[in-house]
């Protein structure tokens, strides 16, 4: 790719990207929304979230992990036990972490 390709590829993209997120904010007032779109807007940070660690945790190279014995299932179990039991967001990263990284860089899981 030459140099006008990228340039006129990354102006694009800037336009696309202004155009898309631009008609979102010029309104003055809200846009009326139905309430059931108000609802499920409620679930998208959490869709979002399970989307992105549940491969991360289920799944090596593609294809369904094979045990139980590995520090992702470890870490992502006592991180849901500490949100079950306290309901802190922050709790339940640190916890994960702190079981997840021994296994992992300790015992090479």
């Amino acid at each position: 790719m030459d140099a006008w390709t990228t340039a006129l590829t990354i102006l694009g993209m800037g336009v696309v990207t202004f155009v898309a997120r631009g008609l979102l904010l010029m309104p003055r007032e809200e846009l009326p929304l139905p309430a059931w779109s108000k609802r499920a807007l409620k679930f998208a940070p959490l869709a979002a979230l399970v989307a992105v660690v549940v491969p991360e945790v289920l799944l090596t190279q593609g294809q369904l992990i094979r045990t139980l014995a590995d520090a992702r299932v470890v870490g992502a179990v006592a991180g849901i036990a500490w949100f079950v039991l306290r309901r802190g967001m922050l709790g339940t990263i640190l916890v994960g972490m702190a079981v997840f990284l021994p296994l992992r860089i300790g015992l090479g899981w």
